[in-house]
């Protein structure tokens, strides 16, 4: 049977756990291989059938992202890793940097936009990564893992910080094994295990319910 799924732009925190997750969901929403059946729907266009042209577009327009390992470019500064995405989009230079460094701020780093990754800290290379991701204003942030190499203080401001964004109307997709920060932050989580949707639950209150997938 053909899967389907559809990412309508709705404000959302929405949180994927358990063993498989991370293969599943990534290569699926961030588009960077095609799935082996089904469609996949963003923002009421199917993505799936696209050329890798087309798709990269959607992808750099349309999906942000922040990963675990950070992957910034070590010989950019902060500033330079931030503004990198829109030159792809054909962002004129002045502009690029006037929003980087408008990014920088919101993330409270304008005072390291001249660092090199290596002389920032884990959380404030997180940081930048999330401004990174933001850099084109996407609809859509996806996440892997992105508190998994920080110490439990700083991954609870990185959360805050997405947490923010998303009532600022962003979609958050965020994959993570920890099902105690899917239930602090997630409205909806979808329950993953070798590779196959397990069950779905939403917020409703303060508790949670099963509904069905």
């Amino acid at each position: 049977m053909k899967t389907k799924i559809i990412l309508s732009l709705l404000s959302l925190i929405l949180l994927i756990t358990l063993a498989s997750a991370l293969s599943v969901t990534s290569s699926s929403t961030d588009t960077i291989k095609p799935g082996s059946e089904g469609d996949i729907f963003l923002d009421g266009i199917d993505i799936s059938h696209l050329t890798e042209s087309e798709i990269a577009q959607v992808r750099g327009k349309k999906i942000g992202f922040i990963f675990q390992s950070f992957n910034l470019i070590p010989n950019l500064t902060a500033l330079e890793n931030v503004a990198l995405p829109m030159l792809f989009q054909g962002i004129e230079k002045d502009e690029r940097e006037e929003k980087a460094w408008g990014l920088l701020k919101l993330v409270e780093l304008e005072d390291r936009a001249d660092h090199y990754p290596n002389q920032l800290s884990g959380g404030q290379q997180q940081r930048v990564a999330i401004a990174r991701a933001l850099a084109n204003n996407p609809e859509i942030i996806l996440a892997d893992e992105p508190t998994g190499n920080l110490d439990t203080k700083t991954g609870e401001k990185v959360m805050q910080f997405l947490e923010e964004f998303n009532k600022q109307g962003k979609t958050i997709i965020l994959i993570t094994h920890d099902s105690e920060k899917a239930e602090k932050y997630a409205r909806t989580i979808f329950h993953i295990k070798d590779g196959k949707l397990e069950k779905v639950t939403k917020r409703i209150g303060n508790k949670w319910k099963e509904v069905k997938s």
